[in-house]
């Protein structure tokens, strides 16, 4: 599909911004459909599908793993495995067997992600369309239940990690004494429970809002005649290869310091 006459801007800006829908209620894919049991069909398929990429890409490089010269693939999976690795020691002091893999799967899982973004914007959904399947978003970024999701999940670590660090009353004693001690309890309320409420929002929105201006950009230069796509398209798309890594590091990172200051006694 491209932005010909079968389509006006607005109409192929909605619908390359459009989820493949299945409302749990009734099982129909429906394009309007909103709330809770409303399933985005292709944000599942995308992120399970490259989540299972990445697995598999480490599993064939662990098992080609040799003590002698090591092969492409192995050298580049150990030069990722380092650089968490490092990156984590510099950052989570405790020891701690979860968070250097966690911080890796994050990184490749959003890395992966966010690269989808570099695939031509019509070639999949042109495909989708003629396999019969009306809306297909092949960047699963650019959905807040993706992102959410993500961020929610490291909530549920940081509330684990602050009681597994400080306890049930040291957590409970920090949250309602910290910064301005006990005299001042109901303002350090208010200010621990914004800041642990901002975390997870921020993690997501970030990630969402740099990822969304980025497809948007690609969708508004489809628009343009097909002469001046390369000229405009080239430079972004290659600027944009710095911007996928650098997002996926940002929520890696942000993820492992999270974790980091609410296990640390303050």
């Amino acid at each position: 599909m491209s932005a010909d006459s079968e389509f006006d801007a607005t109409d192929y800006i909605q619908h390359h911004l459009t989820n493949l829908r299945l409302d749990l209620t009734e099982g129909t894919i429906d394009s309007s459909a909103t709330g809770f049991w409303t399933l985005h069909l292709d944000t599942v398929i995308m992120s399970f599908g490259l989540g299972a990429l990445f697995c598999y890409v480490f599993w064939l490089a662990a098992r080609r793993a040799t003590p002698g010269v090591p092969g492409g693939l192995q050298n580049f999976v150990e030069a990722i495995i380092e650089f968490i690795e490092k990156t984590v020691k510099e950052t989570f002091h405790a020891k701690s067997r979860v968070i250097a893999p966690l911080a890796l799967t994050i990184f490749c899982w959003v890395f992966l992600s966010n690269l989808m973004d570099l695939v031509p914007i019509d070639m999949v959904p042109s495909i989708m369309t003629a396999v019969g399947v009306p809306y297909w978003k092949v960047l699963p970024s650019v959905d807040l239940n993706f992102t959410f999701g993500l961020s929610l999940s490291v909530f549920a670590l940081i509330i684990i990690y602050s009681l597994m660090g400080k306890g049930a009353g040291g957590f409970i004693k920090e949250f309602l004494t910290h910064p301005f001690g006990i005299w001042l309890l109901p303002f350090n309320l208010v200010l621990n429970f914004v800041e642990l409420i901002a975390k997870p929002i921020s993690l997501s929105l970030r990630l969402f809002g740099n990822l969304y201006a980025a497809e948007l950009i690609f969708i508004l230069i489809s628009l343009l005649p097909w002469w001046i796509q390369w000229v405009l398209g080239t430079p972004w798309a290659i600027f944009h290869i710095l911007v996928v890594p650098l997002q996926a590091f940002i929520f890696m990172m942000l993820t492992v310091v999270y974790l980091a200051m609410a296990y640390e006694n303050h």
